[in-house]
């Protein structure tokens, strides 16, 4: 993912060279600032990989508690529907008592 935006590595950034002339940059201080960067460049890419870890693991929490729902929802639909037929079959049952005690009307 971020890979392709990154152009540069550790081992990019160590062995860069830098063109030296009589004007130039004093090559301790920018070795001192590589330095700076390659360390906070490896801590970037450390987090990264935590999120990515985290980001997997959130993931897969989220797909096994999407299946539970579908599963609990199955449950109370399939629960709902004896519940129906049983409560017609108690009113029929208890139709017919009432039948039997007070006579067919």
């Amino acid at each position: 993912m971020y890979q392709d935006r990154i152009v540069l590595t550790e081992k990019d950034i160590l062995e860069k060279e830098f063109k030296v002339d009589t004007r130039g940059y004093r090559p301790q201080e920018v070795d001192k600032f590589l330095d700076i960067v390659m360390h906070d460049y490896s801590e970037y890419r450390t987090y990264i990989k935590e999120l990515e870890a985290d980001k997997k693991e959130l993931m897969e929490d989220n797909i096994r508690l999407k299946q539970e729902i579908r599963n609990l929802k199955t449950k109370i639909e399939v629960m709902n529907e004896d519940t129906g037929s049983s409560n017609s079959d108690l009113l029929r049952r208890l139709s017919n008592l009432e039948k039997i005690i007070y006579g067919k009307e």
